[in-house]
């Protein structure tokens, strides 16, 4: 069975005590698995706070962030690369110490807009410190996820293959692919396709919309994103993740073009989508086994 989580933005744009405690208590309210935590920067995290708060809240965390230019390990700088190296390291030592076992998002490459494409030294750069690195998490049993984003937030990983074929290239047993329905919205070809090629290769998901607010009021066929997560026998972590200029702020606020308040209230926005991913779910559920025991006549 998917552990269903939601993004902390939901609720608060940093992570102080205040921030911290507030967005696990409202997490643990309206009902989610756990908390998908930003650790852009990871000093900003206090894990012996965070553990306690998910502890009394009786949730679980997992972890996200992007590496920026200055410290990208697909660079040909080799003292970028090192700063890269370290900051997901420390993102492990936080996520072990908050009792986490999954660090997704863009772990490979800058998060931002590339003004020219990867080089082949600069992808076989990035598996080289990526595999070190999740030889460090293996340790702490955790697992890096790939997250796959569109072509302004990252020059490698834009399609799903693309993820797959990064994972291959690292070639280590917890480093998985992280498929994200908004960014495959606009890269996919055809997203159940996607979802389904990729295969046990699958370790994280991200749900949303096209316009990243209610789900079910963008364009996105999210009926059949669900189905295609069942035909996949997908049985991770799905999070539900939406932005809104009501609570995010700076940087992410100018790297994710979040200009619109989508929505006002958190609260109502991720109980509707716990609800809706239940509801899908069921649905996706109920359709593949029908499709598997259809009624014959007498």
């Amino acid at each position: 069975m998917n552990k269903l989580g939601v993004h902390a933005l939901v609720w608060e744009a940093g992570w102080s005590h205040e921030e911290c405690a507030r967005a696990i208590q409202k997490t643990a309210e309206v009902g989610y698995d756990f908390i998908e935590a930003p650790a852009l920067d990871p000093s900003l995290i206090d894990p012996d706070f965070t553990r306690r708060q998910l502890e009394q809240a009786g949730i679980g965390i997992n972890f996200s962030l992007g590496l920026d230019f200055n410290s990208d390990i697909s660079s040909g700088d080799a003292e970028k690369r090192k700063r890269g190296q370290k900051k997901l390291e420390d993102a492990i030592a936080v996520c072990r110490d908050c009792g986490g076992s999954i660090i997704g998002g863009i772990l490979y490459s800058a998060f931002g807009k590339y003004d020219r494409p990867p080089t082949a030294d600069g992808i076989a750069q990035s598996a080289e410190t990526l595999r070190t690195v999740a030889a460090i998490a293996a340790r702490s049993d955790i697992t890096l996820v790939l997250e796959v984003v569109n072509r302004y937030e990252t020059n490698i990983c834009n399609t799903a293959a693309q993820g797959v074929e990064m994972a291959k290239r690292v070639g280590a047993p917890n480093v998985k692919v992280h498929l994200d329905v908004y960014h495959m919205n606009i890269e996919e070809s055809d997203i159940g396709s996607a979802i389904v090629e990729t295969g046990d290769h699958l370790g994280y998901f991200h749900t949303g919309d096209s316009h990243r607010g209610y789900m079910g009021s963008g364009s996105i066929d999210l009926a059949s994103v669900f189905r295609a997560l069942v035909r996949a026998n997908y049985q991770g972590p799905i999070t539900f993740e939406s932005f809104s200029s009501r609570v995010v702020g700076q940087p992410l606020e100018g790297i994710l073009g979040i200009w619109r308040n989508l929505w006002d209230n958190g609260q109502d926005l991720a109980s509707h989508a716990l609800m809706y991913t239940k509801a899908q779910l069921k649905a996706a559920q109920e359709a593949k086994r029908q499709a598997e025991e259809r009624s014959r006549l007498p």
